[in-house]
């Protein structure tokens, strides 16, 4: 899973991925060039080009479908050169049940006797 603001990506790849190949599969997705992305680990540790996912902690005995890895994704500025901060912004909660739907609010019809 590939975060960056308010932008979740799910993408598939293999221990052996490398992030070069990881930053192509963004670029189909955002039309940003790899040389402008950076990735960050979870530790928001740079993760170099030439390492493979494995290397960067990602493996298939951590990442799962159910609870992915997640990868910080930050993009150069196009117009100082700049590079932005990785920002990942919180999910949002959801709303609170309401009190026909709580666990142990019996509503249902009773058959008479």
């Amino acid at each position: 899973m590939v975060r960056r603001k308010k932008t979740t990506m799910f993408l598939d790849a293999k221990d052996t991925t490398t992030v070069l190949e990881l930053k192509k599969m963004i670029e189909g997705i955002t039309k940003r060039a790899p040389a402008d992305q950076r990735l960050y680990n979870k530790d928001d540790e740079l993760m170099e080009d030439d390492s493979q996912l494995q290397d960067c902690g990602i493996t298939n005995a951590v990442a799962k479908a159910q609870l992915p890895s997640e990868v910080g994704l930050a993009f150069r500025n196009e117009f100082d050169g700049t590079w932005e901060d990785v920002e990942k912004v919180a999910y949002s909660n959801p709303p609170e049940l309401p009190d026909v739907m709580r666990p142990g609010n019996d509503t249902t019809c009773q058959p008479e006797d």
